[in-house]
């Protein structure tokens, strides 16, 4: 035997004794410190910050013991790497695990490193959350913004507040209340059950629950797009219950869906939500109480300093020099150049060359990029330059399908000259129809090089998330749906889910079933009553039902690993487009059924995470999801209905009056799509009648591209660039654009990569401490200057300053310019 080995009792004893010794000696907070495990940058874990202090010595002796199996387990504990939305650690994982878990301590043993150094392992169930407080504030902000986002959304300079503005606004007034508020207990009457007015300070869980509330205010509805296209744009009568009902339904048909897969994407740890953890952030850094130490800052102070600072400076791009939103450098030396114009626009062009100096161009469209982890904005980023940088100059350049006639990036259509297409021209007025004699002798719908991409990899998507997920997910998704004791065994239950089971009662699975029922029995009843006026058949009901139901799990995977969310609208547009053509209702309201019952049901599964984080109890999450829904959608309803009875020619253009603001930019986007898709239908776009058939193609591509490199990874398990490797996110990253542009994506993979890359690496302290507080003290500053800029400035007709940096413009004029010879279009070079 070695003489450095002992036998395992007396190795026991030792370790033992020297605890004892230890613990028996006075120590300084900073020798505590030292004793704390390290990680390998040599860094102290944030989970092993407290303090031990010493009572006894036979109680030293069991706390070292204890703590003495804990870290033996952490020092030698496998490195971790989350690929493709799963954990794939090392075979010993489990074994670490339950060797925290016989020492007796609850120990933070989530699998995600990221949700370990934000996610305290720890919870107050004492403290209150659906009190008459969150009812109060989270009703009021839900009815206050539903009401300003629908007023303000049929403007031409429109005003979208954010829930991120109730968020901070609630803390003060929720203190206020907790000072001012009598502790009184008021019984419900004909009950034995009471509540009270004030249960005492207001707490972190009750700030939450009023921020879900906001949520919802703040999430739009979409359903009332085709409200306002049927009595705005196709100047019909619809009745109001069938418009009410279809707001709802829409909007809750998406909690069944939620219900059903909650288990996997809400209490497997391996679904953690990225977004979620700036909210945990930055409700930690208004909430808990911190210790600043020498030469820095707490969470609040850095919050409040990144606040202050972004709210000030969002008033040079927002209105005092909106140029440097989007600075095209090629476009300012070439000014003559319509092809340099074309590779360095960074609104409509290649972008190569641009950059922007403004918050919104970073997140705006694709969210912040301190809240997507590395490997994703890597695989996005990849997308971006293979579609942009390759395939669209090779196909625009060779003139696939025309494209020299046309912008090189747009997400209008055109008609065979390189104009935008008269899409008035083809409809027969009388039988609401298409004109099939007229679109013949006019023209087939055309679109940009860039935008027929952008359908081929949307396409490309759907097929291939569905692979994905089965291909790496499915063995485990069909073990959690047996409900089997060897995925119960295989698969670690985290701190979080022992904390939340041990605390609350779950919600039943009966309430999701009968909202569910109820739901799509009103469905069938909006769409079949009132005289059929949204055109869709029974069936069209049940089929838009099915593909969210089917296309739930797969893409709330893909949120809940990467934080971005591939769309089902073009499919679902598609399907119906094929099955029942020429009934352009009958398509937007699929659409929406099919979409948004989807994005809801990601939405709540999104927050019952939060609420898992946060440790608020599930049927208090569920009740504030569902009331903030109802009310949210009764709001934009009335709002929407009155903006459409009482503004004349709402939405009309050619008969407002100069200057006048109710345009409806969104919803004119909306008239086209169901003009396109549901009037003249995919198979004279995307079949033998169209231009586009090859396009197809894309749903096969998508289905076998994740195979070999899901080969590759079983064959080579220790190749790190293979287990990386992302192919929905590969294929989706680059189908943006449009409507995102090309600055876009360079100013938000360049921060995300800076941020969650080199200083994840580096500096993984401070990335721990500052990263998702300062995304959301970004998005707030930008978002309340933003209020005040249109209430203090533009709602008064003041948009701007006069000068040349006034335009919020890259000065590329050129850019959409045709180039095939003889194309001439308004603004543009004859001769090229």
């Amino acid at each position: 035997m070695s003489p450095l080995s002992t036998t395992g009792g007396d190795a026991q004893k030792i370790e033992r004794a020297k605890c004892v010794a230890r613990a028996s000696k006075p120590q300084t907070p900073e020798q505590v410190q030292q004793a704390a495990p390290t990680s390998k940058n040599n860094q102290r874990t944030p989970e092993y910050n407290e303090r031990i202090v010493p009572r006894s010595t036979q109680k030293n002796s069991q706390l070292c013991e204890r703590w003495s199996v804990i870290f033996r387990a952490l020092l030698s504990l496998p490195p971790i790497i989350v690929t493709r939305g799963r954990l794939s650690p090392s075979s010993s994982w489990k074994s670490h695990v339950r060797a925290l878990r016989s020492s007796g301590v609850e120990e933070n043993d989530h699998p995600i490193e990221e949700v370990r150094l934000t996610v305290d392992p720890t919870d107050n169930p004492n403290l209150p959350a659906l009190t008459f407080r969150a009812w109060l504030l989270g009703v009021i902000s839900c009815v206050m913004l539903s009401f300003a986002n629908m007023f303000f959304g049929y403007r031409t300079n429109q005003l979208g507040i954010g829930s991120v503005c109730v968020q901070i606004a609630a803390l003060p007034i929720g203190r206020f209340l907790a000072s001012t508020l009598p502790r009184k207990d008021i019984k419900f009457p004909f009950t034995n059950r009471s509540f009270s007015l004030n249960p005492g300070p207001f707490s972190m869980k009750e700030h939450c629950l009023i921020t879900i509330f906001a949520g919802a205010g703040a999430g739009g509805l979409y359903a009332i797009h085709i409200v306002t296209i049927v009595k705005a744009f196709y100047h019909r009568s619809i009745h109001p219950l069938a418009a009410f009902l279809l707001a709802q339904t829409t909007q809750l048909l998406g909690y069944g869906w939620a219900g059903i897969y909650r288990k996997y994407l809400v209490e497997s740890p391996y679904m953690w939500w990225p977004a979620n953890l700036v909210q945990v952030s930055l409700f930690k850094a208004l909430h808990q109480k911190e210790k600043r130490e020498k030469g820095t800052l707490t969470r609040f102070q850095f919050f409040m300093l990144i606040f202050v600072l972004s709210f000030a400076y969002y008033a040079i791009p927002g209105f005092i020099f909106p140029a440097i939103s989007t600075v095209s450098v090629l476009c300012l030396i070439f000014k003559k150049s319509v092809t340099m114009q074309q590779i360095g626009s960074g609104l409509s062009g290649l972008g190569v060359g641009s950059f922007g100096l403004d918050w919104a161009t970073v997140a705006g469209f694709l969210g912040s990029p301190l809240a997507t982890p590395a490997t994703a904005i890597f695989n996005i980023m990849l997308s971006f330059f293979l579609g942009i940088y390759v395939i669209i100059p090779i196909a625009y350049w060779n003139n696939a399908y025309n494209a020299k006639r046309f912008p090189i990036i747009s997400s209008h259509v055109f008609d065979y000259t390189g104009h935008r297409y008269n899409t008035t021209r083809i409809i027969d007025d009388q039988t609401f129809t298409l004109n099939l004699q007229e679109q013949e002798s006019y023209s087939k719908i055309n679109i940009s090089i860039a935008f027929a991409l952008t359908y081929g990899l949307s396409f490309a998507t759907l097929t291939a998330s569905i692979m994905h997920v089965a291909l790496h997910d499915g063995r485990d998704i069909w073990k959690m749906w047996r409900n089997s004791k060897e995925y119960a065994k295989e698969k670690v239950e985290d701190v979080h889910s022992r904390l939340m089971k041990r605390n609350y009662e779950v919600v039943p699975q009966w309430w999701f079933h009968v909202l569910l029922t109820l739901v799509i029995a009103l469905s069938m009843f909006t769409c079949l009553g009132f005289g059929g006026q949204l055109q869709l058949p029974w069936w069209g009901v049940l089929l838009a039902c099915l593909i969210a139901l089917f296309f739930t799990l797969p893409i709330g995977v893909i949120v809940a690993t990467t934080n971005m969310a591939p769309g089902l609208n073009v499919i679902t547009e598609y399907i119906l487009g094929l099955m029942l053509p020429g009934k352009p209702l009958a398509n937007v309201t699929f659409k929406t059924y099919g979409t948004i019952s989807m994005a809801q049901a990601l939405t709540l599964l999104s927050d019952l995470n939060l609420g898992h984080y946060m440790k608020i109890p599930p049927k208090s999450m569920f009740i504030a999801q569902l009331a903030g829904t109802m009310i949210a959608s009764s709001v934009y309803f009335a709002t929407a209905w009155m903006l459409l009875d009482t503004v004349k020619y709402i939405c009309d253009p050619t008969e407002l009056p100069s200057g006048s603001p109710w345009t409806c930019p969104n919803d004119d986007v909306f008239y086209n799509a169901s003009i396109i898709w549901g009037l003249v239908g995919p198979l004279r776009m995307f079949g033998k009648l169209g231009h586009y058939s090859a396009l197809n193609f894309f749903f096969l591509i998508g289905l076998l591209l994740p195979i070999p490199f899901w080969a590759l990874a079983k064959l080579f398990p220790t190749n790190k660039l293979l287990k990386h490797i992302h192919i929905p996110l590969i294929v989706a990253g680059a189908a943006g654009i449009p409507p995102t542009h090309t600055v876009n994506y360079i100013m938000w993979g360049s921060v995300g990569i800076f941020f969650n890359h080199y200083i994840y690496k580096r500096y993984k302290h401070w990335w721990a401490k500052h990263t998702y507080v300062m995304s959301a003290a970004l998005d707030a500053g930008v978002a309340f200057m933003g209020v005040l800029i249109f209430f203090a400035l533009q709602f008064n007709n003041i948009d701007g300053i006069d000068w040349w940096g006034g335009v919020a413009n890259d000065y590329c004029p050129l850019a959409s310019c045709p180039t095939a010879p003889g194309i001439v279009v308004r603004g543009c070079p004859t001769t090229l």
